[in-house]
């Protein structure tokens, strides 16, 4: 009895974390996805493909964002990192 009791917490657990969150890395200002979806659809362009997107954070440095089309060709940010520049 105490360990179904526990399954269900841990699951109820999971599930509150994972609530309104679809996956992959939260966009920050300058993403694609930052004030949501796109209005224009990368239609020819095929699913499961990934494309990089750069630009310059907040403090100036370059950002690098690695998306993912969906099947419903919404986008998907998987990957970001900040690329270190030596000068």
């Amino acid at each position: 009895m105490v360990r179904i009791a526990l399954a269900c917490l841990a699951a109820l657990s999971l599930a509150a974390c994972t609530a309104g969150y679809s996956g992959g890395v939260e966009p920050i200002r300058g993403s694609i996805t930052y004030n949501g979806q796109p209005r224009t659809k990368l239609t020819k362009a095929p699913i499961g493909s990934t494309f990089e997107h750069t630009f310059n954070d907040q403090y100036g440095r370059p950002v690098v964002e690695t998306y993912r089309i969906q099947p419903d060709r919404s986008l998907l940010l998987i990957h970001r990192y900040v690329r270190i520049e030596y000068f």
